[in-house]
């Protein structure tokens, strides 16, 4: 039997990485063996990891001189950024660079760079339809990204670019979930401005990057856009009430009011719901459920999601 080709996976022990870690684990007769990167290969997640039999490495993108020996002897690596980590636009950047040069000097075969759209090149800076961040972005978290796609297209090994989707996790994790209203019955607030909203799991997100794998090299190049459903905010809301037996309403809150509310990041995301607004329908063919289903056989609908994850939503 021949040997297993190594896909190197950045952000193992995060949301999008450790999924594609699992997901190859979990493949037992697949062509793939993954290996897991992590700045921590002593925690509680890499632990997990190993245990499913994934090899666990030390690097730590801050630090280009440590990649050579992650990736050495790979075929292809998954590259993912965490800007939620650290809220540092130019941060990202600069660890993206280092990991698309990286699997250049490594010789691999593919990467897959998760990526996002540059904002800027349908809202310059000039345009206050949203308001500029940092005096360079629009949408820092998406921006940062975008940005980098060059240096993957110029100096990376053979790219193909995966755009996610909204993470049907912030729910759990990010504070977004429904909250008691006035009336006792439960609000799902967030700023749509009426537009469809593109959603995905966060495990589905790894189980598509390795559906790509198996796809090889075809969509070098290209953009890979994924989304589990797209739903207004009317249609999450009854969903989540029909999974929780609870009325759920939901509130299309003012793009300004929800940049207004003061956590971190929150400007950053105002403006990222407005920009999906502005974009609509071009933003949602963007992400595909029909092709990330293709990619990913087990693919959850928000509904499969909800069924799985509704006791982990916190109700405020």
């Amino acid at each position: 039997m021949p040997a297993k080709r190594i896909i190197a996976v950045f952000g193992a022990t995060g949301a999008q990485g450790g999924g594609l870690a699992r997901a190859i684990a979990a493949d037992h007769d697949g062509p793939f063996a993954a290996r897991a990167i992590t700045r921590k290969p002593d925690s509680d997640r890499a632990r997990a990891l190993s245990a499913l039999g994934v090899e666990v490495v030390a690097a730590d993108t801050d630090d280009a001189s440590t990649l050579p020996a992650a990736l050495a002897g790979a075929y292809g690596a998954y590259c993912v950024t965490n800007f939620w980590e650290h809220l540092d636009a130019e941060r990202e950047g600069v660890q993206a660079a280092a990991m698309a040069r990286a699997t250049r000097q490594a010789g691999l075969q593919h990467v897959i760079w998760s990526t996002l759209e540059d904002t800027r090149k349908w809202v310059p800076l000039s345009d206050d339809r949203l308001p500029t961040l940092y005096g360079k972005y629009k949408v820092p978290h998406f921006d940062s990204k975008g940005a980098v796609d060059e240096v993957f297209i110029k100096e990376a090994a053979p790219t193909t670019f995966l755009l996610a989707a909204f993470y049907w996790d912030n729910l759990i994790h990010f504070g977004m979930g429904p909250r008691v209203g006035e009336d006792g019955d439960l609000v799902l607030a967030l700023p749509l401005g009426g537009a469809k909203l593109p959603g995905i799991g966060t495990e589905d997100i790894g189980r598509c990057a390795y559906g790509v794998f198996k796809e090889g090299v075809k969509t070098v190049g290209r953009r890979v856009g994924i989304a589990g459903e797209s739903l207004t905010g009317g249609e999450m809301a009854a969903k989540m009430g029909a999974a929780l037996g609870r009325t759920v309403n939901f509130y299309d809150m003012p793009f300004d009011v929800y940049r207004g509310l003061g956590f971190p990041g929150a400007e950053d995301l105002g403006n990222m719901f407005q920009f999906q607004a502005m974009l609509g329908e071009e933003f949602q063919r963007y992400r595909d459920p029909e092709r990330s289903r293709a990619l990913n056989p087990a693919l959850q609908d928000f509904d499969a999601w909800l069924a799985a994850n509704i006791a982990e939503i916190p109700i405020g």
